[in-house]
């Protein structure tokens, strides 16, 4: 942890619009940072002289190239991806079912919450330093974790986290092999008071709530303290490995 303060100088935030990637950005600048680009479908940014505003499309992969060649001069420390969806925008949430599938919705699912932020890291891993850290990261889920699953349900969410945390892994060992202190991990943030969890806050334990800021600040934490050992793993906000 002796470099929360001083780590990073600079970030790429992609999904800053929402709950906790704002709260991420917003204590970054907040901490120090000099440069946080901060990403939207909107291009709506916090105001301050830290943030760099740019606007993205999960499903465009155009828009996210065209953004990492405008970091490529000077790649950020820190990219994280801070998008996803829980329940889709015409309401629909995750089946607790098998014969609630539908094809098209969990097309939805994946296209955001796995599909994007590989694309992301396909053109932002390219203009990754060699020679010194990075850290690249993506918001999953403890729900994609399939030994941990004794409940069953949320097909299309648990499975596209599952299938973001092996992307995850698969690009850690490829990078790995040239990028000798880069660090590639998932994050899990806990349940956060945000929009993507209110439909499922009722009957939550007291104190399992947390708010965007407070979640911001740990996941900061536990990125600061990694190193190229950890790359490839999936880290819940106190720092505890999420197990595969």
């Amino acid at each position: 942890m002796d470099e929360v303060g001083k780590w990073p100088r600079s970030a790429a935030i992609f999904g800053a619009s929402g709950g906790i990637g704002r709260a991420i950005a917003e204590t970054l600048a907040a901490r120090g940072c000099e440069i946080v680009h901060v990403g939207s479908r909107s291009g709506s940014a916090p105001e301050g002289a830290a943030f760099r505003p740019f606007t993205f499309d999960l499903t465009d992969e155009n828009s996210i190239a065209e953004t990492a060649r405008s970091m490529k001069n000077a790649p950020p420390e820190l990219v994280l991806v801070a998008s996803g969806v829980l329940t889709l925008s015409d309401g629909t949430g995750p089946e607790r079912t098998y014969k609630r599938l539908d094809p098209e919705k969990m097309a939805q699912v994946f296209a955001i919450n796995t599909i994007g932020p590989a694309i992301i890291a396909k053109h932002m891993l390219a203009f990754m330093p060699r020679d010194r850290r990075f850290v690249f990261a993506a918001l999953s889920a403890r729900v994609g974790s399939i030994s941990d699953n004794g409940l069953g349900g949320w097909h299309s969410y648990r499975a596209s986290k599952a299938a973001l945390n092996m992307l995850l892994r698969n690009f850690a060992l490829e990078t790995g092999r040239t990028h000798k202190q880069g660090v590639i991990v998932g994050l899990h943030p806990g349940t956060v008071d945000t929009q993507l969890s209110e439909p499922f806050q009722t009957n939550l334990p007291e104190g399992q709530l947390t708010t965007p800021d407070e979640a911001a600040a740990m996941l900061l934490d536990v990125m600061s303290g990694l190193d190229a050992d950890d790359s490839g793993k999936v880290f819940d906000f106190a720092g505890k490995e999420v197990p595969a």
